[in-house]
């Protein structure tokens, strides 16, 4: 199970959940695990989301950030930077072709608030 955890793009007991759920403890402590990163850069804006929005992240929020851990750490950096203008759907399949920064709203709505101040 542990194995499977890992490789998931997504934690598999939010599944079925309606997206403006409140994340529970439990989600919120395995999404912060999850969301640890190599570059100091990315867990500085990763740290002040958490600390800004813990107490309001929802499943919609959880699952888009789990679709954004799924970048290397550069091309995060370059998103949370606004170097970048591919969209993170772009950025994991490898594709060179520019477009918005998202094709999906929540993942677009979760790096403005990870972008913030």
């Amino acid at each position: 199970m542990q194995d499977l955890l890992l490789d998931h793009p997504t934690d598999p007991q939010l599944t079925g959940l309606p997206d403006e759920q409140l994340l529970g403890e439990s989600g919120l402590n395995r999404l912060r695990w999850r969301c640890r990163r190599g570059l100091l850069e990315n867990d500085l804006f990763i740290e002040k989301f958490f600390n800004r929005h813990a107490n309001d992240i929802t499943v919609g929020h959880a699952k888009a950030l789990y679709k954004i851990m799924q970048l290397s750490d550069n091309d995060l950096l370059d998103l949370l930077l606004s170097r970048s203008s591919r969209s993170v759907d772009d950025l994991i399949l490898g594709r060179d072709a520019p477009s918005p920064v998202s094709n999906d709203p929540e993942v677009a709505r979760v790096i403005e608030m990870l972008k913030m101040n």
